[in-house]
């Protein structure tokens, strides 16, 4: 009884190795995050690694989620994922330097580590996470059902992929009858976009695009857009939907209007919908009135994300 204890015991107490190694991994990738200001790009890397998961699909790994699987190239290259190949190889060296981490877990630490940094919520996360294997265990880019391509991930802007008339429509085909989610847990999940920026070379979704000349003039090198007031953007360009867009907190909901007049912010189709539509908008002026609650609720929306079609080693996870 009690060397049975003792395993369980380890793990709620963070004696678990496979725990240290993950508190190890964290240290590094704080310094990968500090140093190149990558925070967005580490985000979208984790969620578009879940963001493949079809609850209709039962089985593992044909179900997608939060396996690892778009470390390989059918998922990395994939329409939706333009970009994402460099945080990838950011995370390339901790894994080696971590073998035993396995990349769903790596991929979704550096994602919670990234808002933390950012100055958003500490998220709970359970690691255990167990990774496909090969490129044979990616989700197909035409594999669920309404969906023409890109494994079901969602668009930025029409045409919309599942066919939906209406960004509401495709805002809950995707996060909700493929996902899951709730209609409140869109509207706080949509907050993260507080985080980032969209690039013509990537999405198309905005005009603007990489390097100086391109950039909006919030994305330019000499903004300053980190929680701490600190320089340094990262990649220079693009365009965000926030002028501090390294900086996690409710701005995206509270300063709407800002980015709707401006033409050196972002505002999709699928952003408008959430403060128009008669659900989302409950949902989105509440966030904007009180950070406390977007910050209560986006944590347990991203934790959820972060587990979606994971299968877990233990069965019952660990904590770090």
């Amino acid at each position: 009884m009690g060397n049975a204890c003792s395993n369980g015991c380890f793990a709620m107490l963070g004696g678990n190795p496979k725990a240290a190694e993950l508190r190890a991994c964290k240290e590094e990738i704080k310094t990968l995050i500090e140093t190149r200001n990558c925070h967005p790009i580490l985000v979208r890397l984790a969620w578009h690694d879940s963001g493949t998961y079809d609850q209709r699909i039962k089985d593992w790994p044909q179900r997608g989620g939060a396996n690892g699987a778009i470390r390989f190239d059918p998922e990395m290259n994939m329409g939706a994922n333009a970009g994402l190949d460099k945080a990838r190889g950011y995370l390339e060296t901790i894994q080696k330097n971590h073998p035993s981490v396995s990349w769903a877990d790596l991929i979704q630490l550096a994602s919670a580590t990234a808002i933390e940094m950012a100055g958003g919520p500490v998220i709970k996360m359970k690691y255990g996470r167990v990774s496909v294997t090969d490129p044979s265990q990616c989700a197909g880019p035409a594999s669920r059902e309404g969906f023409k391509g890109n494994a079901g991930l969602p668009d930025a802007a029409p045409p919309f992929g599942c066919g939906a008339q209406k960004p509401e429509e495709h805002l809950r085909n995707v996060f909700g009858k493929k996902m899951g989610f709730t209609d409140q847990e869109i509207v706080a999940l949509s907050g993260a976009h507080t985080l980032g920026r969209v690039f013509k070379e990537r999405s198309g979704a905005c005009p603007f695009g990489y390097g100086e000349q391109s950039a909006s003039k919030y994305t330019k090198g000499n903004c300053i857009a980190r929680k701490d007031g600190k320089s340094g953007v990262g990649m220079v360009g693009g365009g965000a939907w926030t002028k501090n867009w390294l900086t996690f907190d409710n701005s995206y909901f509270a300063n709407y209007k800002d980015a709707m007049d401006d033409d050196d912010l972002i505002w999709l189709p699928t952003d408008e919908v959430l403060h128009n539509d008669p659900e989302f908008k409950k949902y989105f002026y509440k966030y904007a009135g009180d950070q406390n609650a977007f910050f209560q609720d986006y944590a347990l929306a991203h934790k959820k994300l972060s587990e979606l079609g994971a299968k877990f080693d233990p069965p019952s996870g660990f904590e770090i």
